[in-house]
């Protein structure tokens, strides 16, 4: 049997059964290494070669989840709490529930879409601004499963379109993963390749908006939020850590790193005094082993897609392939579409799926005459479909996690099914037309 279909056969299996992500790549990368011909030395030699890949990335990871929590140290989440609640109360007392409902949607959806690129602390944000706004979400007869939706469209939709934060992570590893697969292309032509799929996640984001749209009761129950850090909010903290924030930004931008953005801004923070002395180590540390697990995940990644192109058998399978498929490229890229969400979905990370399919779809992608454009397109969207609806997924478990304080929100079908059917359908819809018809 091929091997890459052996490798990624098993590490799809062993992800769907729960066992942890960074384990099955490995075991999968080793069996699929043996199935294709290798010694065990061989496929040790290919995977710990093809770790280096992805140590860029797990730093990017390591030093972002530094300054964040660096960050929520000086104080900003505590404003933007109280400022939320008093904007929504306000309009709440005046009985204007359309405009109340209206901004806590813009509000968390704007937080959602800051917490990828802006300020870039992920799901971090969530469970701090979420909880206190349960009360008056009930008492507006808001659908959850609308915040659901909101928010992941505010994790999602960023990082695979805006080449900022995590979203510079994300398409660059598209560009060197497709680097590594033979064909080099332009970091600039990544956003250009997903706006049609972007604006089909705006598509999906509306339709949720009609489908739940209707009152739906929720007990009052009281929830007991709990006070994350005990910062005494100080004005010239909140300062300096805006201006941490934009020099961070003024620094990666032209850099493209978000290594060097994320040390200068904490730098920032250091340097003035709104992250204390005696605190730093032990802040740094903790943001550090927040985002350990995903940096993990893509160093194991790029291993094992070492492993799959030492073994050779990628141009068997994509002969094998068009053969099968008779070279119809529509067909050839809705199956490409679903494999890469089925990878996503089994182990919850759009991030780790890049390397695994990258090495597989170039040269099939290639073979059918596809343009760059199209082909970055067909990567970065096979990619990303799974991240919405994937029970192991940050961007199901973050909303989860804010709106089910209080036992009333089912993390499958209030998160993930809603998110799955409003994202998903719509990604392969547009992702498919971009692909086949318009790049």
């Amino acid at each position: 049997m091929n091997a890459v279909l052996v490798a990624v056969g098993i590490m799809l299996i062993l992800s769907l059964m729960r066992v942890n992500v960074v384990l099955s790549l490995t075991v999968g990368a080793v069996l699929g290494g043996l199935a294709g011909g290798l010694n065990v030395l061989d496929t040790i030699d290919a995977f710990v070669g093809g770790l280096g890949g992805g140590a860029t990335i797990a730093l990017s990871y390591a030093l972002l989840g530094g300054f964040a929590l660096a960050i929520s140290r000086t104080g900003i989440p505590e404003v933007l709490v109280q400022l939320i609640l008093k904007l929504v109360q306000r309009e709440g007392e005046s009985q204007k529930k359309g405009l109340a409902k209206a901004l806590i949607i813009f509000v968390l959806l704007s937080l959602a879409i800051m917490s990828q690129n802006l300020i870039p602390v992920h799901i971090a944000f969530i469970p701090l601004i979420v909880p206190p706004m349960l009360k008056l979400m009930n008492m507006l007869e808001m659908d959850r499963r609308l915040i659901a939706c909101t928010l992941t469209f505010g994790l999602i939709m960023p990082y695979m379109f805006m080449p900022f934060g995590f979203g510079l992570i994300y398409q660059e590893l598209i560009v060197t993963q497709m680097g590594l697969a033979g064909m080099e292309v332009a970091l600039t032509d990544v956003p250009k390749a997903m706006v049609v799929v972007a604006l089909g996640m705006v598509v999906g984001l509306a339709t949720a908006f009609v489908v739940y749209r209707k009152p739906r009761k929720y007990k009052m129950i009281e929830v007991e939020t709990e006070e994350q850090s005990k910062v005494e909010v100080k004005p010239r903290n909140i300062l300096f850590a805006a201006i941490a924030l934009v020099a961070s930004m003024a620094v990666q931008i032209p850099t493209d790193s978000m290594i060097i953005g994320s040390l200068v801004g904490i730098s920032v923070l250091y340097l003035t005094g709104a992250l204390k002395a005696k605190e730093a180590d032990e802040v740094l540390t903790d943001g550090m082993r927040m985002m350990a697990f995903v940096g993990f995940v893509m160093i194991a990644a790029n291993g094992f897609s070492a492993v799959i192109n030492a073994t050779g058998d990628v141009e068997p399978l994509v002969a094998g392939a068009m053969d099968i498929f008779e070279g119809n490229v529509a067909i050839t890229v809705f199956v490409m579409l679903v494999v890469g969400l089925i990878v996503t979905m089994g182990i919850g990370s759009s991030f780790a799926t890049i390397p695994i399919i990258a090495a597989i779809f170039v040269p099939l992608a290639v073979e059918l005459g596809l343009s760059e454009l199209a082909i970055i397109c067909l990567i970065g969207t096979a990619g990303v479909l799974g991240d919405a609806g994937s029970p192991a997924s940050d961007s199901t478990l973050g909303p989860t996690a804010g709106l089910n304080v209080d036992g009333q929100h089912n993390h499958i079908w209030d998160t993930c099914v809603p998110t799955f059917l409003f994202y998903n359908i719509p990604q392969i819809i547009f992702g498919w037309l971009a692909v086949v018809f318009f790049l």
